[in-house]
């Protein structure tokens, strides 16, 4: 059997060079902020090459875009969402989507 990992997000991309570090978050079962929502806790990283790191998104929008086509995920358009070149909407406007980036694309 393989090993699966289960993950609850994305916190952190950071670029440095030729690699690409993707910092893991899953909500902790015991430490929770001022509102009593689960804090999200640093997991695991994956560690990409650029080149691997691309053909791995690519991977993902295709998946995505199978999910949208069947139904599983419903794109919200709204006048704020930019398109990309299949017509494909972001799911949040852009002041409500939390940052899932590191400080290398601000």
């Amino acid at each position: 059997m393989h090993a699966e990992l289960y993950t609850d997000g994305i916190e952190e991309i950071t670029v440095s060079g030729t690699i690409v570090r993707i910092d893991l978050v899953s909500l902790s079962p015991t430490e929770r902020d001022a509102n009593n929502v689960p804090k999200r806790v640093f997991s695991q990283r994956l560690i990409f090459s650029v080149e691997s790191f691309a053909n791995s998104v690519d991977v993902m929008q295709k998946a995505l875009q199978g999910l949208v086509d069947a139904g599983a995920v419903r794109r919200n358009p709204t006048a704020e969402s930019r398109s990309d070149a299949s017509g494909v909407r972001d799911a949040l406007p852009p002041n409500t989507r939390s940052l899932n980036v590191s400080s290398n694309f601000r």
